[in-house]
């Protein structure tokens, strides 16, 4: 996509990529709906960590894309999810970056979670 333009307007500002080799979850009121040892965790400043899985660690079935998109300075756009799980569905709990800048192109088409939306992402370890 190019450059971040968040990058170089604010030089000082961190986001900061790491695999991680523990499993990561995500279960919804009991409902397992990602599951992965592929996973991508993102700490940026001022922000909580975020976990990004491959899309094929994902219950896509349960995925309904939503019309939200917002910009990432730093990252690029984002595109929303609603998901059906647990019985309930929640608005744009999930978000991908489908052409994310270059300085974050490890993000390509893989998936997070808004924990503070569903309060259900576990880390076990391998």
């Amino acid at each position: 996509m190019g450059k971040s333009p968040g990058h170089e307007k604010w030089p000082e500002h961190e986001v900061r990529e790491e695999y991680i080799g523990e499993t990561v979850e995500v279960e919804i009121n009991g409902e397992l709906v990602a599951e992965s040892n592929d996973v991508v965790r993102v700490d940026e400043d001022d922000m909580p960590p975020r976990y990004y899985f491959p899309r094929g660690d994902v219950s896509l079935g349960k995925l309904e894309r939503s019309n939200t998109t917002t910009e990432c300075p730093f990252k690029g756009t984002a595109h929303y999810f609603n998901i059906r799980a647990g019985g309930r569905i929640f608005k744009d709990a999930v978000w991908t970056y489908e052409d994310p800048y270059d300085e974050h192109g490890n993000l390509k088409d893989r998936l997070a979670f808004y924990d503070s939306k569903i309060r259900a992402i576990k880390i076990r370890a391998a």
